[in-house]
């Protein structure tokens, strides 16, 4: 046990260098292995082993011993199916093979615009969340008791995942950081449930100010969500970047960018530093990026590593770029070369921390062993 503290520590060191802006000993790895994946890699049904607490332990400890990185390799899943089915959720279903998704919806016509901007809050609670959610559409006493069954269920459901993965982390030394926050930039929050991506890129055309103003409305909720307790450098809110990468640059400055900039700007101003994921292939618009500031996290899905660094790599933090379609489809020496090929090139003078493309989903086939084959060369060759 003691041999595991002192791995947590050293682990831990490794990303506190890079959030602080120092070269650490080696580069530091981290890989988002999701639920699905995890609970067939262990060999379990899918279905049954997200309903049952008693499945838990045996996927987080294959899935942590047969990975060693720098942190916990299982994602914490955002998606207890119990939450969902309890609501009625239409919003976030399990198809058939077990997995929760997330179907085209929307919750918000375009003629309650103005019920929206004149009160977000109340505009969803009321008109929303209902439609989404078909179990809070009844009484008031039969929404009060449904919600009030989601949270119980979901609350039990994070406490036992959270004690395993506490002991997981503890049985195999991964340090253990705070949970900082989770928001949004504030027109994906509008294209996620409210309008949905195709509404959202309608009103970019036909709505255009009632768009503007709901995006105005808005912002205030996702600064204050992006605040959590924990919050610092090393508790990073995360943000997923949805709708940018299909946007001309035009729409793009005009609608997206400046709420999030105010967004960024004010994580900022609080102390709390930001993990972004760079969804889709943002190089035409790296530029901005590299306007932000306090020493943001970048997780790059698609694009150019070279222009990456040499745009953001000085004052920022870049992972990702790994293609998870590799450890599919190609040798494992061509897995391992990509590997050294991004650290030669990300790795220079710091503020690199090795990452796939996106969350693992799945770890059959050739993946699992092509990624065991990734980690190690990362692990023994990644030196500073």
């Amino acid at each position: 046990m003691e041999n595991m503290k002192q791995l947590q520590e050293e682990r831990a060191q490794l990303f506190k260098d890079v959030y602080d802006g120092k070269i650490p000993k080696r580069v530091p790895m981290e890989i988002s292995i999701t639920w699905d994946a995890a609970i067939e890699y262990a060999g379990l049904d899918l279905k049954e082993a997200q309903y049952n607490p008693e499945m838990f332990p045996i996927f987080f400890d294959k899935v942590a011993k047969d990975f060693q990185t720098d942190k916990s390799p299982i994602a914490p899943t955002l998606r207890p199916p119990a939450f969902y089915n309890i609501l009625g959720s239409v919003g976030i279903v399990m198809s058939n093979t077990g997995s929760m998704q997330h179907p085209e919806v929307h919750s918000l016509e375009v003629d309650e615009y103005d019920e929206f901007i004149e009160d977000p809050y109340k505009c969803m609670v009321e008109t929303c969340l209902p439609r989404i959610y078909k179990a809070l559409d009844a009484s008031p006493g039969e929404a009060a008791l449904a919600l009030a069954k989601a949270f119980k269920a979901k609350n039990d459901y994070d406490a036992i995942a959270g004690k395993i993965a506490v002991e997981t982390c503890e049985k195999y030394g991964y340090p253990m950081f705070p949970r900082g926050g989770f928001t949004e930039a504030p027109m994906d929050f509008i294209a996620d449930f409210l309008r949905s991506f195709t509404g959202a890129v309608m009103d970019m055309r036909r709505n255009k100010e009632k768009l503007l103003g709901a995006i105005e409305a808005i912002t205030p909720h996702m600064k204050k969500i992006g605040i959590a307790p924990t919050s610092s450098r090393y508790a990073r809110t995360f943000i997923p970047l949805h709708m940018a990468p299909f946007m001309r640059e035009k729409q793009f400055a005009e609608f997206w960018w400046p709420s999030f900039k105010e967004l960024m700007d004010h994580l900022r101003d609080n102390d709390a530093g930001v993990r972004i994921f760079v969804e889709g292939d943002w190089m035409d618009k790296i530029d901005y990026l590299a306007t932000l500031d306090n020493r943001v996290e970048m997780q790059f899905e698609f694009g150019d590593p070279k222009l990456a660094k040499e745009k953001v790599g000085k004052d920022h933090i870049i992972s990702g770029f790994f293609p998870i379609t590799m450890l599919q489809t190609n040798t494992k020496q061509e897995c391992v070369d990509k590997a050294r090929e991004l650290i030669d090139t990300l790795a220079p003078g710091g503020g690199y921390i090795f990452n796939t493309d996106k969350s693992l989903y799945s770890l059959e086939g050739p993946i699992a062993e092509n990624l065991q084959a990734v980690l190690e060369v990362v692990r023994t060759e990644a030196v500073y």
